[in-house]
């Protein structure tokens, strides 16, 4: 089964290259939201196995998002992207129940090494 992901991002410009990669690797994208309010009636219709999770949204901030998506779907990966990449967000955002953070801007590869390496915790995690 392909894994599920939804995307969220502000950025029209990193949700087409976010879909782009991972569709080209195998993975199905069940959505992309532009906004927190979004973002969470997305992952609550389309339960994804992994969300990619902006920081800063226009309606919220990805840390509030967070905290909402972990209520709701607490076994759900989330990889935070932001181009913010100060200590105190990143910790923030680890502490508040993300797999993993990824600092914009990104290679390819980093996205997908990190995206998989979170899947395959998550399947090692029901095995």
């Amino acid at each position: 089964m392909k894994n599920r992901i939804l995307i969220v991002d502000d950025s029209f410009y990193m949700r087409t290259m976010l879909k782009n990669m991972l569709t080209d690797a195998g993975y199905e994208v069940v959505g992309e939201a532009a906004n927190g309010q979004q973002a969470l009636e997305m992952a609550s219709n389309t339960k994804p196995d992994l969300i990619t999770l902006d920081v800063i949204l226009p309606d919220n901030t990805g840390l509030d998002v967070l905290k909402g998506i972990r209520q709701e779907q607490p076994d759900v990966k989330v990889v935070m992207c932001s181009a913010v990449g100060q200590e105190v967000i990143v910790n923030e955002a680890l502490e508040s129940g993300a797999t993993a953070y990824i600092v914009k801007p990104f290679s390819e590869e980093k996205v997908l090494e990190i995206v998989g390496s979170a899947l395959q915790e998550a399947s090692s995690d029901q095995a």
